[in-house]
C-alpha cells in the first residue's frame, strides 16, 4: 500500500515538475517588434533619429540619469544620486556600484562599470584631444547642436565612483539632457580594445553597454537581433530575444502583426487606428506625444533666402487639409510653433498665414521668382509618426505650390541617405519631424535652428538669426520658469517673422501590439524601451 501512494505521489511530483518547465518556457518568449526603418548604427553619439536611439540607446546603454517610464521625469540610472551647487554651475554625480558590461564573443570586461567609463563617454565628444575624439566620419551632432562643448568646463572624478562635471554657465535643462542619448556611457576598457587593435570602426558596428540586451547581430534592412542581458542591474528582461524586424511601410508593418510575425508594430497609420481597436487580438497605447512634423525651407539657397519667398509657399500650403488626409480628423493638431502647445512659452498670438494664393504669387513675383521656378524637395521612403504618408504628404504640397507657379520635384529616399543628403544641404526643402527628447522647449529649438546646428547641419533650414540665438541661450541660462517662458515665447516670434519652416501638425503617436502582450508604456518622447516587456 505504501509503496503504490509513494509511486503515485513520485509520478505526480514528475507530471508537475514537467508542467512548470513547460510553463517556464512558455513565460519567456521571443519579442518582435516591427520598427519602421533601419538603425544608421550603435555609437548612437553619432546620430539624431529616434529609429537609432531605439535601437541602441534604449536596449544596449545606459545614462548617469534616466526617464521615469512614460514621462519626462528623472529618475536615478547608473548615478544613484546627485547634488548641484548653490550657483548651478557643478553637479556631482555618485556612481552606482556593481553594473557589469555585457560579455559577448567579441569583448569580456575584465571590471564593472566606474567613473573611467563616464570620463571617455563624455570627454570623447569634448576634447579635440581625446583619443577617439577624430573617429567619426560625421563628428558628434547632438553633442554639438546642444552646445554641450561650449558648456562643459570639464568632467572628472573624485575617486572610482565620483564624478564631478562643472559648467561654463547655468543651465537649466542639464539634468534632462543628461538623460539623453548622446550622454550614454560606453566601456572605456572595450574603447581602448579596439584603438590599441586599430578598429576603432567596430564600436558603430559591434557595441558595448550596460544596458537590458546584449547585442547578437544586424541584416540592414532586415533585421536586429539582441538577447537578454542577465547581469542588467534592474533585473533581467522577460523576453527571451528581442528581435526588430524592419518594415519601412505601416501597411506591411500592421499585416505582419495580424499574422503573429510580429507582437508590437510601432508607428500604425491613423486611420487604420479604429480597426485594429475593433480586432480582439490586438491593441493600441497611445499618447499626445512631443513631436513635430514640419519642411524645414533652405534659406541660405537662391530665392529661399528670401523671406517673401517663405511666406509665399506657407500662404499656399492648404494645411488644415493636409493634416486632415495625412493624420484622420482628431488625431492631430496643426502645428504653428515649432514645438507642441503643451510645453512651456507656447506662444499663443503667433498665428499661421492665411492661405491666400493672390498674395502669395504677388509675394513671388515681388521677389522675382520666374513663373515654373522648380524647387526640390527631400522626403523619406516610409511612413512614421511625424508622417504616415510621406509620399501622399509631398504630392499634396506639389499641387498647392502648383498653383502659384512653382514646381516641386521630389526626391524620396531611404530614410539615412535622406537625414545624410540633407544635412550636407543640398534639397530647397526637407519634409522631416521631430521627437522631444527631453521635454524641454530648448530641445526643439537649439538642435533644429541654433547657428550650431545650422553649421553642422542638423538645421536643415540653415537659419541663423543672431536674435532668436541669443533669446535661446538666455533661455537655457535662467532657472525661474516665468522667464524661461517668456523668452522662448519672444524667441517663437521671431521664427514667426522669419518663416524658416512650414510648422505641419502635432500628431498623436500610436503603437500596436498584440494582446498577449505586456510591460510596454509608450513614451511621450516617442522612445521605445522593451525592458520590461514580454509576449505572455
Amino acid at each position: 500500500m505504501h509503496k503504490v501512494v509513494n509511486r503515485s505521489l513520485a509520478l505526480r511530483l514528475a507530471v508537475a515538475a514537467m508542467m512548470m518547465g513547460a510553463a517556464a518556457q512558455l513565460a519567456a518568449k521571443p519579442l518582435v517588434v516591427c520598427s519602421e526603418a533601419s538603425p544608421e548604427g550603435f555609437d548612437v553619439v553619432q546620430y539624431t533619429t529616434a529609429v537609432t536611439f531605439d535601437a541602441a540607446s534604449e536596449t544596449l546603454f545606459n545614462r548617469l540619469v534616466e526617464f521615469k517610464p512614460g514621462t519626462t521625469d528623472i529618475q536615478p540610472s547608473l548615478a544613484e544620486r546627485w547634488e548641484v551647487s548653490a550657483d548651478g554651475l557643478t553637479y556631482t554625480f555618485h556612481l552606482r556600484q556593481g553594473v557589469k558590461f555585457h560579455t559577448t564573443g567579441y569583448f569580456t570586461p575584465s571590471r564593472d562599470f566606474n567613473a573611467d567609463d563616464v570620463l571617455w563617454s563624455l570627454r570623447r565628444q569634448l576634447d579635440p584631444a581625446h583619443p577617439w575624439h577624430d573617429k567619426t566620419s560625421i563628428g558628434f551632432p547632438y553633442f554639438e547642436s546642444m552646445a554641450f562643448k561650449q558648456l562643459l568646463k570639464s568632467v572628472d572624478k573624485t575617486d572610482d565612483h565620483t564624478v564631478v562635471i562643472t559648467l561654463t554657465r547655468p543651465e537649466a535643462p542639464f539634468l534632462r539632457d543628461m538623460a539623453m542619448a548622446f550622454t550614454s556611457i560606453y566601456s572605456a576598457e572595450y574603447g581602448d580594445q579596439l584603438l590599441k587593435a586599430g578598429k576603432t570602426a567596430e564600436l558603430n558596428s559591434k557595441p558595448i553597454g550596460t544596458g537590458p540586451f546584449i547585442f547578437q547581430r544586424y541584416n540592414k534592412d532586415a533585421q536586429v537581433r539582441f538577447k537578454p542581458n542577465p547581469d542588467y542591474f534592474r533585473g533581467k528582461p522577460p523576453a527571451d530575444a528581442l528581435i526588430f524586424a524592419i518594415a519601412t511601410d505601416s501597411n506591411v508593418r500592421l499585416q505582419k502583426l495580424r499574422a503573429n510575425e510580429c507582437q508590437v508594430a510601432l508607428y500604425p497609420k491613423p486611420d487604420d487606428v479604429p480597426s485594429i481597436i475593433k480586432d480582439p487580438n490586438l491593441k493600441v497605447a497611445q499618447t499626445e506625444a512631443l513631436v513635430t512634423g514640419y519642411i524645414a525651407m533652405n534659406t541660405q539657397h537662391p530665392y529661399l533666402s528670401d523671406v517673401r519667398v517663405r511666406k509665399a509657399i506657407n500662404m499656399a500650403f492648404d494645411r488644415q487639409t493636409h493634416v486632415d488626409q495625412l493624420f484622420g480628423k482628431g488625431n492631430a493638431l496643426v502645428a504653428v510653433n515649432p514645438y507642441p502647445p503643451t510645453m512651456m512659452g507656447y506662444n499663443t498670438t503667433n498665428r499661421n498665414l492665411p492661405r491666400d494664393l493672390d498674395q502669395a504669387r504677388a509675394l513671388l513675383r515681388q521677389a522675382g521668382v520666374p513663373e515654373g521656378t522648380v524647387i526640390t524637395l527631400f522626403t523619406r521612403n516610409g511612413g512614421g509618426p511625424t508622417n504616415p504618408n510621406p509620399r501622399l504628404s509631398a504630392e499634396m504640397l506639389q499641387a498647392d505650390l502648383a498653383q502659384i507657379g512653382l514646381k516641386l520635384d521630389i526626391r524620396v529616399m531611404e530614410w539615412a541617405e535622406m537625414l545624410r543628403r540633407a544635412k550636407k544641404g543640398e534639397a530647397d526643402l526637407v519634409s522631416s519631424g521631430w521627437a522631444g527628447d527631453n521635454g524641454d522647449p530648448d530641445n526643439f529649438l537649439t538642435p533644429l535652428l541654433s547657428c550650431e546646428a545650422a553649421k553642422n547641419g542638423e538645421n536643415y533650414a540653415r537659419w541663423c538669426n543672431s536674435k532668436f540665438q541669443q533669446l535661446i541661450t538666455r533661455a537655457r541660462e535662467v532657472i525661474d520658469n516665468d522667464e524661461r517662458a517668456t523668452l522662448y515665447s519672444e524667441a517663437l516670434k521671431v521664427y514667426d517673422d522669419d518663416q524658416p519652416w512650414i510648422s505641419m501638425a502635432h500628431p498623436k503617436v500610436f503603437t500596436a501590439m498584440r494582446d498577449n502582450v505586456e510591460g510596454y508604456v509608450i513614451s511621450p518622447l516617442t522612445t521605445n524601451n522593451f525592458a520590461t516587456t514580454k509576449v505572455k
